[in-house]
């Protein structure tokens, strides 16, 4: 099932810049197919030049590093409702310690998401040892219905190859319930396409020297096309950043008459602001993160934390939520599917935030949630043993009806703490 009509994606060529050669970028790599097209400003929009856009580019690499880095762990639910440490399940080396020959989990992971954020697809190739899950290799495949059932085409060295569902693990970004997750490059080209003309006016009136446009009157006199040609090349050589400066002397005469249109007047500095916060609209990113602060607003306070906090439980965690159920669903074996499950520790997102976590451990230890040495555990620290390993709680607050149930207790340690004798 297919949306919005959206076209199968070009191929593109990459210079390697060292030999003036072209290498065609492998079809297995994440940016060999770049989903996109013209907008009404004029500009292709594609995969390479919205990552050429500082602001796509930090929302695309924010995201995927924050869920990328996040400790992931493998479960078992026990019978009590509890769980179990499952790192030696088949799948854990896999998904966390190597998913292929050639990356670490953390950068699969943020190839992952960011093929996600970027153009609302991940697709990776699984490969089985038997009936073992051995290797998830990113590959540029694209779903399609071969006679209704779904299939994945990708191109291998200028051949399309097909691969059925069952050997593609492939996360969705949001849709409407097609193959395939919406693009927010295809559908958000017209937005990115506005910040790529309104970044190329203003890098052409600073490689122009600040020079506003001129006409030029020269009066009675018509010029030859010959007169016109030489008048051209004079201006070349005054105009750009390396001339500034220089002193041109008009002849026969000859008057210039400014262009009146000043940047404030085209509210340059405004249309590229809106285009930040334009373009964070789109991936879903609140601007303060990725260092742009609105009017008014600072970059610190209390107010900035809550934004923190609310990209962190509505961007973050439906990521993490979004890969899970996807785990679960295609990696998985069927008959562990109630019992097995890989989940990302979102106290990794606490790490940074040390009064934040210390208060986390205290009420997690002090409400007999988490023994000390658990507590320990999370700050990478070793285990005490002992008392450190008992649940305690506080006893402040208790039944009304066993106070003074422990004040035996109470009066020996105050005889032992002041060496009262009986």
């Amino acid at each position: 099932m297919r949306f919005f009509g959206m076209g199968r994606p070009r191929q593109e060529t990459f210079s390697t810049g060292d030999a003036g050669k072209e290498q065609r970028i492998r079809s297995s790599h994440p940016l060999g197919f770049l989903l996109g097209g013209d907008s009404n400003s004029g500009k292709a929009v594609n995969l390479r030049t919205t990552l050429q856009l500082a602001t796509a580019w930090a929302c695309i690499r924010i995201t995927a590093t924050a869920v990328a880095s996040l400790p992931m762990g493998m479960y078992e639910r026990k019978a009590d409702g509890g769980r179990g440490d499952r790192m030696d399940h088949d799948l854990a080396s896999v998904l966390i310690d190597s998913p292929n020959s050639e990356q670490t989990g953390l950068e699969f992971w943020e190839t992952m998401v960011a093929g996600v954020v970027a153009r609302g697809n991940g697709c990776a190739e699984r490969t089985y040892n038997g009936a073992r899950l051995s290797s998830l290799q990113p590959i540029d495949a694209r779903p399609a219905r071969d006679n209704g059932v779904l299939v994945y085409k990708f191109n291998d060295r200028g051949k399309v190859e097909t691969l059925p569902a069952d050997k593609v693990f492939h996360l969705r970004g949001f849709n409407f319930g097609g193959d395939e997750g919406l693009s927010p490059i295809a559908l958000g080209a017209n937005s990115l396409g506005s910040a790529m003309a309104s970044d190329e006016t203003a890098a052409k009136i600073f490689a122009n020297g600040l020079a506003q446009p001129l006409f030029i009157d020269s009066g009675q006199n018509k010029l030859t096309p010959e007169q016109r040609n030489d008048l051209r090349s004079l201006f070349k050589k005054f105009t750009g950043s390396e001339n500034t400066g220089k002193v041109m002397v008009l002849e026969a005469g000859m008057k210039p008459i400014p262009f009146e249109l000043k940047p404030e007047d085209a509210q340059m500095l405004e249309t590229r602001r809106f285009n930040v916060e334009e373009i964070c609209r789109w991936y879903g990113m609140p601007p303060i993160i990725i260092g742009h602060a609105a009017d008014g607003q600072t970059m610190w306070g209390s107010g900035v934390e809550q934004i923190l906090l609310a990209w962190l439980t509505l961007g973050i965690n439906p990521l993490c939520k979004r890969i899970e159920a996807r785990i679960r669903k295609d990696l998985i074996p069927v008959g562990e599917k109630r019992r097995v499950y890989a989940e990302f520790n979102r106290e990794g997102l606490l790490q940074m935030d040390s009064a934040a976590k210390a208060a986390f451990l205290g009420a997690m230890v002090q409400n007999g949630l988490m023994d000390r040495d658990e507590g320990r555990s999370k700050l990478n620290l070793s285990a005490r043993g002992g008392g450190a390993s008992v649940l305690t709680a506080q006893t402040n607050l208790a039944p009304l009806d066993q106070l003074g149930a422990n004040g035996g207790d109470i009066r020996a340690q105050m005889r032992a703490l002041l060496d009262i004798k009986d």
